[in-house]
């Protein structure tokens, strides 16, 4: 076989390897712009922890703290979470943040709008505190918080209770880091 022709041959394989990398990337490529996705559903958040239809995402934290547990009877009891929160609102490029107490509470220092909400429903977490989903019962303010309807406890690591035996009344911190997603009615 002469040279040219084999030649011939190498380039029109890589041509249709070529094109078929081309064809496949802008396949992959369609269906990703046609099938958008949100960040909450990038990491697969079970369905019971979704807020409703017609809310939307506002505001989203990275939490770094503590559950506080108590001995009750001979038992660790939750008591209270203390937690630092930051991250960024929604359509801002400015850096908020927010601290994380009983109530459950979640407080802007920034420009001390609140919001206070129960568990609604939760998921299990690897060895860590629940996954949980929020509803609001009140809040206070015009700022990042004041129109929140739903949070989202998501991604949680440690913070579960002490094992063993405690005594009467003693109290444990246990470290826990979390991300809190705020939804508002759209």
């Amino acid at each position: 076989m002469s040279t040219s022709r084999i030649l011939s041959n190498r380039a029109f394989r890589a041509s249709a390897v070529l094109g078929l990398a081309v064809t496949t990337a802008l396949t992959t490529a369609s269906a990703t712009q046609a099938a958008p996705t949100s960040k909450s559903s990038e990491s697969k958040v079970p369905e019971n922890l979704v807020p409703p239809a017609g809310n939307s995402e506002v505001a989203r934290f990275k939490a770094a703290g503590v559950q506080i547990y108590q001995c009750t009877g001979g038992t660790w009891t939750f008591v209270e979470p203390a937690a630092t929160l930051t991250g960024r609102a929604k359509g801002t490029n400015k850096r908020n943040e927010a601290i994380h107490f009983r109530g459950p509470s979640w407080q802007s220092v920034t420009d001390g709008s609140l919001v206070e909400a129960k568990s609604t429903a939760s998921s299990p977490g690897k060895n860590a505190i629940p996954l949980l989903l929020l509803q609001t019962t009140k809040t206070r303010g015009e700022g990042i918080f004041g129109d929140v309807t739903y949070i989202q406890r998501l991604k949680t690591k440690g913070g579960l209770a002490p094992t063993g035996s405690c005594t009467e009344g003693a109290t444990q911190s246990v470290p826990y880091k979390a991300h809190y997603v705020f939804f508002a009615a759209s």
